[in-house]
């Protein structure tokens, strides 16, 4: 008789934080689950233990509700009784920033840990698609193994359903794919019909997909369940009915260990989208557009301006505002969960979301505000100037730059100087004229109004120079007698150029030409709509319908300036309302779309702005950008921190049916910020602010950014591309009006024309050019509504702050990623990434009292760093700054 297979039964619930239900109704849920839960771990020693998705979110809600039960919690993760970790929430890897992912495992790692435990399993039950670098994530926080279902094909493993993942910088993983699923033992039963119809079939499939093992995983769980208090009773049943097979009580952890006691031949590299077992869901990444340009707004705000900036104002002897970012981030963290940020959800949660995100956008703006006034007051302190602003640089590298700046004058002219030095010159881009209104004075008399007097708004744009990396540069405004220089609209200019670029109007088009290479990229953009007879989690097309174009515009305006140039197009069309004007061949709907482009000094891309109100229904809308190239055959991407290369045609397209496919393997991929085409050195390239999908067209040369798209429904059977039951919950159709997007929405991205041989650095330098690492603030007391915060009376604990600024600066062989207070609360973090194929140096210098130190993403510190420090390639570094808050040694 054989040796019987170990078959490791995993008691747990997936439990997801809002979906067609709200977060109220699952934390409702979570509290009765959880005192259930807790009675039965204390109670039953042989309920060996439970695991609780991985998310450490579940402990923090449920104690808010029952902090009295915060020991007998404690004691049952310390005993690994209670699995929970390493994730706050299970975000979707695809949707959101690296730092995003990074940050949710470092709350989740060090709060089940503070618990006692964190679960040492990179779990990834359910997302939509596996980010590239999450090994090499999953591995810096210490986590040895990883568990996932989606986003394999079979063959790539072999006869194994263990295997070792690989990240773009070489660090691989031990990881197990849960091939049926998180759910196949959610009814565990020893009844004899269950055994021979179900469990027998189930396991033998996992026989043979397990050659190198006898070890076989059993996840028994589902969405939401309850803890089945009868499993150990059914354990004990099963083993003495299955000569075949010995069932164990397990856990994660314990299986992988044994498990991993062998070898494992297969290695899967980089991103997992495979739709071949579990659908991917790739076109999810246009649903619900506002969510995904809110939420990059929000990430932008914290990780771009906030956190770096409360970083100088911390150096400068402010506090830095911990709380308020914990609290930030667990909002985020709620919002990152993989149905909250694809927007497959009832009207009801999607609306929550959206107030969700506005808030934490809130209150970013509110605690930047806060600290740029409190710097801001102390340099005028020492400078003994009134009329100032500070133009902060975010970034780590000292370097030319424009810069913009909101100014408030009573005179409509005026200078701009960088103190202690000349002149600066600037350009004004809008102006205009705000009434004082009235103020209230009480006097004896009673109260009295007072008529005050008016002032000017200006946007400027100016020539900073050399701004201090890290830091700050002081400018002084001083008004003067005469009009301003308003820039004005002109339609008589058909072009607009900078010392780069030139982009050209003419007959309906737009030409983009490099001056300095000669390339050209002729009509260069236009949209194209199509029916989109999905549901909220997948694109589907419309048998029979052909794409409509928005080809043909007419030009709005040019504005020829010192500093920045903008050209205005519009294009518009009569398209199909909705789906059944589709079908019969009707459009009496239409849509307009107004598009802004910008060129400004000292850059090598075109700005590029959308802007529409939707009126449609059941479509899909994106724009087209046609590549001066004749070989499209591969794209890149960013994600993590470097470039994917991805193919534009799919091989497996010609047989997902045949093969059956849980849905069409389209090539339609996912973005961090940028994409590209390069063909020998000619490069032509996107970078985004919200946009998450692209697909290339070969046949017609355009790179097709999805701009958003309008489904009515969540859920729907048989799709073009996804046969068979609706996705999410398939007895219900739940009706989403609001996912029909019909509203005003800006689409902002840039577009890049060059040539080089360094692809990964050429993209990631124009990210982050593009990518906002800049603010300003203007110390005045004419308009306090501008910065919302500015009405109201605050403390100002440092007294004084020297007009010119650096905390520290890093060399251009490597990118910013973000700057932070540590954990601990001892200095600062900062990381950096080297995209390109070869190992960089960079050296990174202050002439503050700091130290420098290696360390981990869970901010365990490492060796000492003295000046040169490489990063590996395709790589990143996280650097402890030991420093001196203040006068304050720490």
């Amino acid at each position: 008789m054989s040796e019987r297979k170990k078959v490791y039964v995993v008691p747990h619930s997936h439990w997801d934080r809002e979906w067609y239900f709200t977060i109220e109704d699952s934390n409702l849920l979570l509290t009765e689950n959880m005192d259930y839960l807790i009675q039965l771990l204390e109670i039953d020693e042989s309920f060996h233990a439970y695991m609780f998705d991985g998310q450490m979110s579940i402990v923090d809600d449920y104690l808010k509700i029952r902090p009295e039960n915060r020991e007998r919690l404690k004691k049952l993760i310390q005993a690994k009784k209670l699995f929970v970790g390493p994730w706050y929430t299970q975000a979707d890897s695809l949707l959101v920033n690296k730092e995003s992912l990074i940050r949710n495992l470092l709350y989740g790692t060090r709060m089940a840990s503070s618990f006692g435990h964190s679960m040492s399993i990179g779990y990834l039950p359910d997302i939509f698609g596996q980010n590239a670098y999450l090994p090499s994530i999953f591995k810096d926080f210490g986590i040895e193994y990883s568990i996932l279902q989606r986003g394999i094909y079979q063959d790539e493993l072999g006869d194994d359903l263990n295997f070792q993942w690989q990240s773009p910088d070489g660090t691989r993983i031990k990881s197990n794919y849960i091939y049926l699923g998180y759910g196949p033992g959610k009814f565990l039963s020893s009844d004899d019909e269950y055994v021979t119809e179900r469990l027998k079939p189930m396991l033998e499939k996992l026989g043979k997909l397990n050659k190198s093992t006898g070890h076989l995983l059993l996840p028994a769980g589902g969405d939401q369940v309850l803890a089945r208090s009868h499993f150990p009773e059914t354990i004990k049943a099963l083993n003495e009915m299955d000569a075949d097979h010995e069932y164990i009580l397990s856990d994660y952890e314990t299986y992988m260990e044994e498990a991993w006691k062998e070898e494992f031949p297969a290695v899967l590299e980089g991103e997992l989208l495979a739709p071949q077992k579990s659908r991917i869901h790739n076109t999810i990444r246009s649903q619900r557009y506002d969510i995904k340009y809110l939420n990059n707004e929000a990430e932008s705000k914290i990780l771009h301006i906030l956190e770096p900036l409360a970083a100088i104002g911390y150096s400068l002897g402010l506090n830095y505002p911990q709380s308020w970012l914990d609290h930030m981030w667990k909002q985020l963290f709620d919002v990152h969960a993989h149905d909250s940020i694809g927007g497959c959800n009832s009207d009801q949660t999607n609306s929550d979301i959206i107030s969700r995100l506005h808030k934490v956008i809130r209150l970013a703006d509110g605690q930047a505000n806060l600290i740029k006034k409190q710097i801001t007051h102390a340099v005028s302190s020492k400078l003994g100037e009134k009329n100032i602003f500070v133009l902060f640089n975010l970034l780590p590298k000292q370097k030319e730059q424009m810069g913009q700046a909101v100014l408030f004058t009573k005179k409509p002219a005026f200078t701009i100087t960088k103190a202690g030095e000349s002149e600066t010159a600037f350009e004004i881009l809008e102006q205009e004229y705000i009434s004082g209104g009235k103020q209230v004075v009480v006097t004896a008399d009673g109260d009295k109004e007072i008529e005050l007097e008016g002032y000017y708004r200006s946007t400027v744009s100016l020539q900073a120079g050399s701004l201090p990396s890290m830091g700050y540069q002081t400018f002084i405004v001083s008004e003067k007698d005469g009009e301003s220089e308003d820039r004005q609209e002109t339609s008589s200019l058909s072009c607009i150029e900078n010392s780069a670029l030139k982009l050209c109007f003419e007959n309906g088009n737009v030409t983009l030409f490099n001056k300095l290479t000669k390339q050209t990229a002729e009509q260069l953009i236009s949209f194209e709509n199509t029916a989109d007879d999905g549901d909220s989690y997948d694109y589907s097309p419309l048998e029979g319908d052909q794409p409509m174009y928005l080809s043909n515009a007419k030009l709005l305006y040019a504005k020829p300036g010192k500093f920045v140039q903008e050209l205005a197009v519009e294009h518009e069309r009569a398209l199909p309302a909705n789906l059944d004007e589709r079908k019969k061949k009707q459009a009496t709907g239409s849509m307009k779309i107004v598009t802004v482009f910008e060129l400004h000094q000292g850059e090598d891309f075109l700005r590029v702005k959308h802007e529409i109100e939707n009126t449609l229904e059941d479509q899909r809308t994106r724009v087209l950008l046609k590549a001066p190239m004749k070989d499209l055959s591969k794209s890149y991407a960013d994600q993590g921190f470097t470039l994917l290369e991805r193919s534009s045609e799919n091989p497996r397209m010609e047989n997902w049916r045949e093969e059956g496919y849980a849905e069409a393997p389209v090539p339609i991929y996912p973005l961090e910020t940028a994409a590209a085409l390069k063909e020998g050195q000619n490069v032509f390239a996107v970078s985004c602010k919200g946009m998450k999908e692209y697909e290339v067209l070969t046949e017609t040369k355009e790179l097709a950014l999805t701009l958003f798209r309008s489904v009515g429904l969540l859920g729907k059977d048989n799709l073009a591309w996804r046969p068979g039951r609706a996705s999410g919950i398939n007895n219900k159709i739940v009706e989403t009006p609001d996912a029909q997007m019909k509203q005003k929405m800006v689409f902002e991205y840039a577009v890049q024309l060059k040539q080089t041989e360094q692809l990964e650095d050429a993209i990631f330098a124009f990210s982050e050019s593009f990518q906002n690492h800049q603010t300003a603030y203007q110390l005045q007391s004419l308009n306090t509504f501008e910065e919302r915060l500015d009405r109201f009376e605050i403390p100002y604990p440092v007294k004084e702050a020297p007009q010119v600024y650096s905390l520290f600066s890093i060399d251009d062989g490597v990118y910013f990623s973000m700057c932070k207070l540590a954990w601990e609360q001892d200095g600062l973090i900062l990381r950096v990434c080297n995209p390109s194929e070869e190992e960089a140096e960079t050296v990174i210098s202050s002439d503050r009292n700091l130290s420098f130190k290696e360390a981990n993403l869970y901010e365990k510190e490492g060796g000492e760093i003295s000046g040169r420090t490489a990063v590996t390639s395709r790589g990143y570094k996280t650097i402890k700054i030991s420093m001196k808050k203040g006068d304050d040694i720490l």
